[in-house]
């Protein structure tokens, strides 16, 4: 029997085994977190264990029950575990250690860290792993240490130490999971935590990729280094331009609105807060159903990009966004490709970012329409409500974690959807694709064109 099983997955395609390993995880999870031990009250019914888990193991951070008063030190543990593995890939954690027990790593191996890490396949996989893991490491090591000497003069220092450890993690790997019923609102006057949380989400967010690369370039200290990439300035420069355009419209917006009581320096410490988290952390300073219609719409728009391709979070990804707003600028002035910062963008490129695009359309519609329904659906003059689960569901797609408020009130069916949504997320469109669709042999020809009128 095991050697059969053996067998079957060895023939899988990675992408095949990619999903199955965030199902596995998510379902253990689930078993883990329904036990009386997670719980300090009533164990969770599965349905609730599930989601919880789901939330956790693809960086989400949506909710059916209060983190912080619901789970025991056990339950938190599971869900920083969950959080961690789903952060940096749970086939990656299992690749590690097959290479730490010096086992060579197979073609599937390459194919998921190439697919999931780096821009174009490379040949060094054991050094790159290693430097993720390092650079993970002491990332939310002296987050945990920054966030225990701001806590411990909130709390004991022992309870102080596994908040901090919990929250650095969670903010690293973009899950947004807090023991805080409110998150960080009752902490947006302090400097310290929001820098320190903001830049773990920035550096979580920002790809591995980009932050080898800059690691391999301090490294070559006095000798000439090669050019940035493309990869790099197309995520640098589009990460500052939402992260800035973000906070100005956030600003302008509720600077007379949910932001009206602060002072200036809070406002803009807000706005800015809001602008990063919104791209898949899913902590929050500001009450988030408090906010009017169109900075709702704007955080939409920001947790449907999300974060940047090889990081912790999910979304269509910076670099889609940055190859969609190209496609246009370089048609209008008459470019037959597509082109940035001096370089052309192959085909497969663009193609691959329009196929997000609409895949991600179509999900988060179908996502919208089935949560319309199986929740009652939204009826004229119920704009609320429909903007409410349409912010729910790009939230779960976008892996992002925050909420109008309509988590808890989700029916079984309602959180179903909700789950399926985080896992598509997460897993990616295109590796989703790969499962669904037969891509084993290409046609080798190619029909007759003929021109149709457009726009």
């Amino acid at each position: 029997m095991v050697y059969i099983i053996k067998t079957r997955l060895r023939r899988l395609h990675p992408a095949n085994l990619l999903v199955i390993s965030y199902l596995a995880a998510a379902l253990s999870g689930a078993f883990l977190l329904s036990l009386s031990v997670s719980s300090t009250g009533e164990s969770l019914s599965f349905i609730n264990a599930l989601f919880t888990a789901t939330s956790s193991i693809c960086v989400t951070g949506l909710i059916v029950v209060d983190t912080g008063t619901q789970f025991t030190v056990f339950g938190k543990s599971v869900i920083i575990i969950l959080i961690q593995l789903g952060g940096l890939g749970v086939m990656t954690f299992s690749i590690f250690f097959f290479m730490f027990l010096r086992r060579a790593t197979s073609a599937k191996s390459r194919w998921i860290i190439t697919e999931g890490f780096t821009a174009s396949p490379i040949g060094e996989i054991p050094s790159l792993l290693k430097s993720i893991f390092l650079f993970t490491f002491i990332a939310e090591s002296i987050g945990a240490i920054l966030l225990f000497l701001f806590w411990r003069g909130h709390m004991p220092n022992g309870e102080a130490m596994f908040t901090g450890i919990f929250h650095s993690i969670s903010a690293f790997c973009n899950a947004g999971f807090s023991f805080f019923d409110t998150s960080f609102i009752g902490y947006r006057g302090s400097w310290m935590l929001n820098a320190t949380i903001l830049t773990l989400i920035v550096i979580g967010g920002i790809g591995f990729p980009v932050m080898y690369e800059f690691s391999a370039r301090l490294r070559q200290r006095g000798r000439r280094r090669p050019p940035v990439t493309l990869h790099t300035r197309m995520v640098i420069t589009t990460t500052l331009i939402l992260i800035v355009t973000g906070m100005i419209l956030i600003y302008a917006l509720e600077r007379n609105g949910a932001i009206a009581g602060l002072s200036n320096g809070e406002k803009i410490a807000a706005a800015l807060f809001q602008s990063i988290t919104a791209r898949t952390a899913g902590f929050n300073t500001i009450d988030i159903p408090s906010l009017g219609y169109a900075t709702l719409f704007i955080l939409i728009i920001l947790m449907f990009v999300g974060a940047s391709p090889g990081s912790c979070g999910g979304g269509i990804k910076t670099t889609s966004l940055a190859v969609l707003a190209a496609i246009p600028f370089n048609k209008i002035r008459g470019n037959d490709s597509v082109s940035l910062f001096k370089r052309t963008l192959p085909r497969e490129v663009v193609s691959r970012a329009l196929s997000i695009f609409i895949l991600a359309v179509c999900v988060v519609t179908t996502g919208l329409i089935l949560l319309l329904v199986t929740q009652g659906g939204a009826g004229p003059g119920d704009g609320e409500t429909f903007l409410a689960y349409l912010f729910e569901a790009v939230s779960a797609f976008g892996t992002v974690g925050l909420s109008m408020g309509v988590t808890a009130t989700l029916s079984t069916a309602g959180k179903v959807i909700i789950i399926v949504l985080m896992l598509l997320g997460r897993v990616g469109l295109l590796t989703v694709a790969y499962v669904v669709t037969d891509v084993s042999g290409k046609r080798q020809f190619r029909y007759a064109e003929e021109r149709v009128m457009i726009g």
